[in-house]
């Protein structure tokens, strides 16, 4: 497959474009600045401002899936879905938080008297960005919201699949590897099952 992912030099994205390598796919890397951008050895750099649609669109045509794993606090759901749809690509897949995970029926991780305000930047649009996806019907989109707790680890290509709700383990533990969470990205590209939903992974 030929996948454009915005944001493949970032912590997530690096992990998620090596992954996509590994399994023998064509990934195009999009960067605002590729002399300074630090991407997994075979990916295709392309400078384009992902904030903007029309300069995105053009960087995004031929490619079966589009991935974006860009902050939310800088790209917002509108001017990405308009770039995917301008370039004729069906699929998109959204590197998703944790927040807006349900905590109980009707409450989200966001919700919580405990989290930690310096996350709420992120967490806050993140949670507008799903709410703005899931109007959007001509599109196969997918939204996955990793664990609570998301941080460089060991690839074991072991996971759990949840839905709406936040997975935790035995010891009440909400957490997984950025190695495994694009193990579970690639899965999913590969064989799509969660088709205009959000679905969430941990151990």
């Amino acid at each position: 497959m030929k996948i454009a992912i915005i944001g493949a030099t970032g912590r997530a994205g690096s992990r998620i474009a090596a992954e996509a390598l590994r399994r023998g796919h064509s990934v195009t890397g999009i960067v605002r600045n590729p002399d300074k951008a630090g991407a997994p050895q075979g990916v295709t750099l392309v400078k384009a401002d992902a904030t903007n649609p029309q300069e995105l669109a053009p960087t995004l045509r031929g490619h079966d899936w589009v991935v974006s794993a860009a902050k939310f606090q800088i790209l917002k759901a509108q001017p990405l879905i308009d770039a995917v749809r301008a370039a004729g690509v069906k699929r998109l897949f959204v590197v998703g938080g944790a927040a807006s995970l349900e905590t109980a029926p009707g409450r989200s991780l966001l919700d919580s008297p405990d989290f930690p305000e310096a996350y709420k930047v992120e967490a806050v649009p993140g949670q507008v960005f799903l709410e703005d996806l899931r109007k959007v019907q001509d599109l196969d989109w997918t939204f996955l919201s990793p664990a609570a707790e998301l941080a460089p680890g060991e690839r074991t290509g072991k996971y759990r699949v949840g839905g709406d709700r936040l997975l935790t383990d035995a010891a009440g533990k909400s957490h997984i590897s950025m190695e495994d969470y694009a193990i579970a990205v690639l899965d999913e590209l590969e064989q799509p099952k969660h088709v205009k939903q959000r679905f969430t992974v941990a151990y």
